[in-house]
């Protein structure tokens, strides 16, 4: 029942905040669904951590650890988001009267998010990724400027192209599992379990097909074109979602149907995604390091990290694999706070530019040691949680025989360590702007308590990983499917 729940409230909260007496309060409902639906969606994973397996509705609606734990994430970014989101669109340059519509489409999203990963047949994954698509079109272009209007365009036609391509890649796949007999409905169990006997090559071309048609919609370079445009031009709420899981969740499709792919004793593919990984951390490095604007910065970071994600998985080792589904929860609760950061400064100093940003911890004490910090974090400094889970994956590199590839990651990991924090010593230290010192307005009161609540993980699991926590993310890693 918690499972139906968790997927439906965030439809219930929409529909509320569309129905015209309740669009005052769209923002205190939105709150009160999201983190309710939080609740209920640690409540399942708790389940999964007790029997492994939850099931809500055989065939249809299902829980193990991977999916448990992207409900988790997904909906405790969606939370903090609405909370963050009460002042920053009585702030924005929006206008207010259509702050109801902003969160009607973030309450879609949210739902989209959510049910793709609860869904046990691929057929409605594919549904749920592509409604993930369209809800986020409405909320990049939510502020109708001819930039936001220009990025939703681009986004759209980059990542609706891939629509068709991992629908055909599905089609191979139930070709290939009808072709060994198999009766039983497709779910990610079923596939899974007849991977074995399925014909190597349709397996290879049908992972070919979704990882190409899912790409664009993750980020991954160099099909990443429409990511930073996105991430500047939309809301900052909206921006700490599309970034912190919307690119994960496509990502976690990828990995389901990489494990299929591993089941095969003769189809491997692992090689070509440690090789595609690396290229999209290379590709975000050298792009750190010529950013403009703090908003694209982090938006940048996240090609990175969804490369170091992919690589991780093709190392097909459990080691590597826990690296990989830690690395998607550490980059999940870090980004959404970096992109909270980022929209404070935003409605408290009205610049985007990183040049026009300097001297942060004179102008705000608040705004500077929180930029600080989410900057020191998503680079992967010591010892925050991004720099555990990329260490994990190194050293699982290691063992596990990829030397060269670790070489390289490691020095474009580094590489783009520099490049963030060369961006963050601008906009923190220094003189200050007189006259940006007197324009300075005061942190919103839910933006303040936004930026804290996500800050909180951040610092905890970089110190300390509670069991149940860990126990989860060994779960999620074991449905990989590396040796």
């Amino acid at each position: 029942m918690a499972l139906i729940a968790v997927v439906f409230l965030p439809l219930l909260a929409a529909f509320l905040c569309w129905v015209p007496p309740f669009r005052k309060g769209a923002w205190f409902i939105s709150v009160v669904c999201l983190f309710l639906d939080l609740a209920l969606a640690v409540t399942v994973a708790a389940q999964v951590i007790s029997h492994s397996h939850v099931i809500a509705v055989p065939r249809w609606v299902e829980a193990d650890g991977l999916s448990a734990l992207m409900l988790v994430l997904v909906s405790f970014v969606c939370a903090i988001a609405a909370l963050f989101a009460g002042d920053y669109m009585r702030h924005g340059r929006g206008k207010k009267h259509r702050n109801w519509w902003f969160y009607c489409a973030s309450n879609l999203f949210a739902f989209a998010l959510i049910a793709t990963p609860a869904m046990a047949d691929p057929n409605l994954v594919w549904v749920g990724v592509e409604l993930i698509t369209l809800f986020a079109i409405l909320l990049v272009a939510f502020e109708r400027t001819g930039s936001a209007l220009e990025a939703a365009w681009k986004y759209s036609m980059l990542t609706m192209m891939g629509a068709p391509i991992s629908l055909l890649g599905f089609l191979v796949l139930f070709w290939a599992y009808r072709g060994t007999g198999a009766q039983a409905p497709e779910t990610w169990f079923t596939l899974s379990a007849q991977a074995t006997t399925m014909s190597p090559a349709l397996l290879r071309l049908s992972f070919l097909l979704v990882f190409v048609g899912f790409g664009a919609k993750v980020g991954l370079a160099p099909m990443h074109t429409w990511l930073p445009d996105a991430h500047s031009q939309a809301p900052s709420p909206a921006c700490a979602v599309l970034s912190g899981v919307k690119t994960s969740v496509p990502l976690y499709a990828i990995l389901r149907m990489l494990s299929i792919l591993l089941a095969s004793p003769t189809a491997r593919m692992g090689r070509w995604m440690i090789v595609l990984g690396i290229v999209s951390v290379a590709i975000a490095a050298f792009l750190l390091l010529q950013v403009r604007e703090y908003k694209r910065m982090f938006a940048y970071s996240t090609v990175e990290h969804m490369g170091i994600i992919l690589a991780a998985a093709g190392m097909a080792t459990q080691a590597s694999d826990f690296g990989a589904v830690s690395q998607m929860l550490n980059h999940s609760i870090t980004k959404s706070l970096c992109f909270y950061v980022a929209g404070a400064v935003l409605i408290t100093l009205e610049t985007r530019e990183i040049k026009s940003v300097r001297g942060l911890l004179r102008v705000s004490p608040f705004l500077g040691a929180t930029l600080l910090l989410c900057t020191l974090a998503i680079a992967g400094a010591p010892p925050f949680p991004i720099f555990l889970s990329e260490y994990s994956i190194l050293s699982a590199g290691v063992r596990g025989g990829h030397g060269l590839a670790v070489a390289f990651l490691a020095a474009l990991i580094v590489l783009a360590f520099v490049g963030i924090m060369l961006q963050a010593n601008r906009m923190t230290f220094g003189s200050s702007d007189p006259s940006l010192e007197q324009h300075t307005s005061g942190v919103p009161t839910t933006c303040r308590l936004g930026v804290i609540a996500a800050a909180l993980p951040v610092v905890l699991f970089g110190l300390y990983i509670p069991g149940p926590l860990h126990t989860l993310l060994q779960l999620a890693a074991q449905q990989l499917g590396g040796r």
